[in-house]
């Protein structure tokens, strides 16, 4: 058996969907885009690499590029507020 295969399996993280008011549960380390994708949520996307900020989320008052981004490791039982960013040039 090899260390790699004795790593925990990734907690669930609780994500509340501001915008249809989903609540669902993803690994740890899930993309975001994925995260959304699994949730029937669309983030927009523009460049896929990060720069242009088409993808900006809100994740407990913080704002994260979801397409360069991974779902944290939170505290057991914590759900994380998810909501899209509006920018008015995208």
């Amino acid at each position: 058996m090899t260390a790699e295969s004795r790593k925990p399996a990734p907690c669930p993280v609780r994500l509340h969907w501001l915008q249809s008011g989903r609540i669902t549960e993803v690994p740890a380390g899930t993309d975001w885009l994925t995260a959304a994708r699994q949730a029937g949520e669309t983030i927009p996307t523009g460049c896929l690499q990060g720069s242009c900020g088409a993808c900006d989320i809100d994740v407990d008052d913080e704002v994260v590029r979801a397409c360069i981004a991974a779902v944290p490791i939170t505290d057991s039982g914590k759900t994380l507020a998810v909501g899209l960013c509006s920018d008015p040039y995208w």
